[in-house]
């Protein structure tokens, strides 16, 4: 009996016993708050400086002189110079076509001896009016001889000069049959072929010259801001002021660029692009790749030069032209900025910024002010040139 009651009420009760004493003794676990980590952000430090703009555009390359080949006057062509087909180069003074002369010399030569004829019966006049003259101051003859000698000089001086005059312009249409290259350049296309009539006034060929090219290189009116061209309603603009250009283009494989001058603006605003046609020219110079006529071309001009500005990833920008500067207990602070520009992935910021500060490029979904921040400093996000 007692081995089956007392001995079990003992042992439950040592039991307890040792559960409250390891109770009693246990350490007291106090709770405590976990600290949360910061946020790693990217930033830049803002360093002003002087910031070279430029305005991007593009366009054809034109002909800077285009002539159409035409002669002055008519008849069968008889040679044709073999660069004047699409493509020939020709250079100034080049002979590039001759018409038939035969009627030309035939009326040269009928002009040349009525001309002769003519200064024949001049001379005569004026030597019989001069002898007259003579014999009426010696009272040897009469008025009415006089004045009749004097009708006949006058006639037969202004018939020859009617016949001199006609003999030039025969020996000039003679010369017109054979027709010259104005200039050096090309041919953009020819219309005639041997044996061919042709007349007085008829387009027989395009030519273009080739040490000079222009392009067109439409603006938006606000990217003027970023171009020093002095207002002018005369296009051309002073060589002083007329800004460089640079043309880029991918041409048979090869990256190639040319360096001009915008020469002149065109004094109209484009009524359905809004666009202002700025006209740059480049000189083809020998030994270089020439600037080929029909190419079309990137173009970067070289604008203002902007003083004391900052410029940053675009991703800096937040809403409302605001950024986030990290300040010295690298804590988030909202800041308004004034932009200057935005231009694909750069933003340049005039005002709203100083030297030294730390302006967060990171892509936040939730940012508030004071939000304890990790900064990790980004080269490779030094400002560089904009271009728009």
């Amino acid at each position: 009996m007692m081995r089956t009651i007392v001995f079990p009420a003992l042992a439950l009760l040592g039991a307890l016993l040792i559960a409250a004493s390891l109770m009693a003794t246990a350490p007291e676990l106090v709770p405590s708050a976990s600290k949360p980590m910061p946020t790693a952000v990217r930033v830049v430090t803002v360093q002003p400086d002087t910031v070279q703009l430029s305005v991007h555009s593009q366009g054809t390359v034109n002909p800077s002189v285009e002539s159409q080949l035409i002669p002055e006057v008519s008849g069968r062509l008889v040679e044709k110079s073999p660069n004047l087909v699409a493509g020939g180069y020709f250079e100034a003074g080049d002979e590039l076509a001759r018409i038939d002369d035969l009627d030309y010399r035939n009326s040269r030569d009928r002009a040349k001896a009525s001309l002769l004829r003519a200064e024949a019966d001049y001379e005569h006049a004026k030597f019989e009016y001069q002898r007259l003259g003579s014999l009426a101051e010696r009272k040897l003859t009469s008025r009415s001889q006089l004045e009749n000698a004097m009708r006949v000089y006058r006639m037969a001086k202004a018939t020859f000069d009617d016949t001199r005059v006609n003999f030039e312009q025969a020996e000039e249409n003679l010369k017109r049959t054979v027709l010259y290259a104005p200039f050096s350049g090309l041919v953009r296309n020819e219309k005639i072929d041997i044996g061919q009539f042709v007349s007085r006034g008829q387009t027989i060929a395009t030519l273009y010259a080739a040490d000079q090219v222009e392009i067109r290189l439409p603006i938006a009116d606000r990217q003027l801001a970023f171009l020093n061209l002095p207002p002018t309603q005369r296009g051309a603009l002073p060589v002083a002021l007329q800004p460089s250009v640079t043309l880029h283009a991918n041409y048979a494989g090869q990256a190639l660029r040319w360096q001009g001058k915008v020469v002149r603006t065109e004094a109209e605003i484009d009524i359905s692009s809004r666009m202002v046609q700025l006209v740059a020219s480049v000189a083809n110079m020998p030994g270089q790749i020439p600037l080929t006529v029909g190419l079309f071309v990137e173009a970067d001009i070289e604008g203002l030069a902007a003083q004391d500005v900052v410029s940053l990833p675009r991703s800096a920008l937040r809403n409302d032209n605001k950024v986030l500067v990290v300040d010295a207990q690298n804590r988030l602070q909202f800041r308004d900025i004034v932009p200057l520009r935005i231009y694909k992935d750069r933003v340049l910021v005039r005002q709203g910024l100083k030297a030294g500060e730390r302006v967060c490029v990171s892509p936040l979904q939730t940012a508030v002010t004071g939000m304890q921040v990790e900064p990790i400093e980004d080269a490779n996000l030094i400002a560089g040139e904009v271009r728009g």
